[in-house]
């Protein structure tokens, strides 16, 4: 039996306390590190990360 389980992960940049989201193991799903029983957003992680890669959300 195979079973697909969702694992979230945090930005290597998030600092412990603070405003953050998650990106799920499948790059398909986001959610709000402060309320992770909360319904998570359908998301294309993979668009996602290529923009953050070329720094599209820079400052």
């Amino acid at each position: 039996m195979v079973t697909n389980q969702i694992t979230w992960r945090k930005s290597s940049r998030s600092q412990s306390g603070q405003t953050c989201v998650e990106l799920s193991n499948t790059l398909r799903a986001v959610r709000d590190s402060k309320n992770v029983a909360g319904s998570p957003l359908a998301a294309d992680g993979a668009a996602l990360v290529r923009a953050v890669k070329l720094g599209r959300f820079d400052r």
